[in-house]
């Protein structure tokens, strides 16, 4: 907080508007059929980077008040391990923001009809023009992401994990960015609603499990709606990309205004879609099959049955000097046994 308040003092006022308010609107003249009053919409350009920047320290702030006040009181009550405190930290982390998301897309798909009329998809393709609360909510989702690599730092995770935290979030980045720069971003709002509320369920479900050990039922709902969500992504992907985009009158390349609505693009578009989704699914299977395999280990003693006992005499010294109910050499079946009982 001292930090963002010395930088704002620093920089002059006139710049400081750049780092907190959006940038590049705007202001289209009311029509009859629209509107009685005119409108601001924005487009982006490089002075977001500004705007991002400034907005990735505010969630850096908000992380570690979360941690602190709510998380960190968790922990020192429930006495966690290091293992499950670096997971219970990590779930509870991403299942606020996953929840905040989801309630502010839902709110944005509600209020501009994108549920009632799917065809705003592709429809009036380039999307360059976004209403306040649509770039605002891009803005927010690249600076949250942007914030994970300090927060590496921060929370100093294991050497281990970075790989996979890395791999993480180059590609929310990735998407998120492309949708914004490539003026997908109706398309990319509805699918991170849709990712966001299946991954909320999951790390919402984790820390249900960190409390009792027993829950299981968030899993399993979770499993069945990762699958869901994989097929609705490629099914919505594939309509507004390869259906949609592909039928439109306007197909040049033109960057002044926008329009990325070429073959190439198209195809990029879906495969890194297709090829992302192909990678959840393998890294979701590969997940279930490590838990099957663990539970058949923890499941595999207790299904054993005892042995049967046929005399008491000789099945106390078969009991005594086997092994998990095994008769050794040494056992009541020796020579060594039967001589000295026959003296």
């Amino acid at each position: 907080m001292v930090f963002l308040l010395g930088l704002m003092f620093e920089i002059t006022a006139k710049a400081s508007i750049i780092f907190v308010t959006l940038q590049y609107n705007v202001t289209l003249p009311a029509t009859e059929e629209q509107a009685t009053e005119s409108a601001s919409l924005y487009y982006y350009g490089i002075k977001d980077l500004a705007t991002v920047f400034f907005y990735m320290l505010v969630a850096i702030i908000i992380h570690a008040i979360i941690q602190e006040y709510v998380l960190d009181k968790i922990n020192r009550r429930m006495h966690f391990s290091k293992t499950k405190h670096s997971k219970f930290n990590e779930s509870g982390q991403l299942s606020a923001f996953y929840l905040f998301s989801c309630i502010w897309g839902t709110f944005i798909l509600i209020s501009e009809n994108y549920i009632s009329d799917p065809t705003i998809l592709w429809r009036a393709y380039p999307h360059n023009l976004m209403t306040f609360q649509m770039k605002f909510f891009y803005i927010a989702q690249l600076a949250y992401w942007f914030h994970a690599f300090p927060e590496l730092y921060f929370q100093k995770t294991k050497k281990e994990d970075i790989p996979r935290q890395l791999v993480y979030i180059g590609l929310y980045l990735f998407h998120i960015a492309g949708a914004y720069l490539l003026n997908l971003n109706h398309l990319g709002l509805v699918l991170l609603v849709l990712h966001y509320f299946v991954e909320f369920l999951f790390h919402i479900s984790r820390l249900f499990y960190f409390s009792d050990e027993k829950y299981q039922k968030g899993f399993s709902l979770w499993a069945v709606l990762f699958v869901l969500g994989r097929l609705l992504t490629l099914i919505l992907s594939v309509l507004t990309v390869g259906f949609g985009l592909a039928r439109a009158e306007n197909q040049k390349l033109d960057f002044s205004a926008g329009n990325f609505n070429v073959l190439a693009v198209r195809i990029a578009v879906l495969a890194s879609i297709c090829i992302t989704q192909a990678f959840m699914m393998w890294k979701f299977i590969n997940f279930q099959l490590r838990r099957w395999r663990e539970h058949s280990t923890f499941q595999a003693p207790a299904v054993k049955k005892k042995p049967t006992v046929t005399k008491g005499r000789s099945s106390r010294k078969g009991t005594e000097n086997g092994v998990n109910g095994t008769v050794t050499s040494n056992g009541a079946d020796s020579p060594r046994n039967r001589k000295e009982k026959s003296s």
